[in-house]
């Protein structure tokens, strides 16, 4: 009789499991993406409320830190058109996403986010890196 019990609510243990992943997963990307409609909508204050405080210590204000995304990530700063690619879990608290970017200058780029879950349970960003693509993977 255990041993059926068993059996039977592995199943439920994975597909929970899973299922935690994927909210995890849909909280980080809305955490890009509300950075990004952030800056189209040129709100910096909405902006730097999703960086992380690691973030927030090397650029203690507002102004700094649209100064760097404007100067540094001109893509991320008024992309014409993104889309989230791959993605990876790193641990259930640290997501790596993919964001696949059309910048204003009209050419592919990829921009590779790191976000960790806070105290509170949101998702913050703690980094992001920047390349130009010719041939971007989903």
């Amino acid at each position: 009789m255990r041993a059926v019990f068993a059996i039977a609510i592995v199943p439920f243990i994975l597909a929970s499991s899973a299922f935690a992943g994927d909210a995890q997963v849909k909280a980080a990307q809305a955490t890009i993406d509300g950075q990004l409609r952030a800056f189209i909508a040129d709100d910096g204050a909405a902006a730097y409320s999703f960086a992380a405080p690691n973030v927030k210590r090397i650029f203690p204000t507002v102004d700094t830190f649209m100064n760097m995304v404007t100067n540094g990530y001109p893509p991320v700063r008024k992309p014409q058109t993104y889309s989230f690619g791959k993605v990876q879990e790193m641990s259930p608290t640290s997501i790596i996403q993919q964001v696949l970017i059309v910048g204003p200058d009209g050419k592919d780029y990829e921009a590779v986010y790191t976000l960790e879950q806070q105290p509170d349970g949101s998702f913050r960003i703690t980094g992001c890196s920047l390349r130009a693509s010719t041939s971007l993977s989903t």
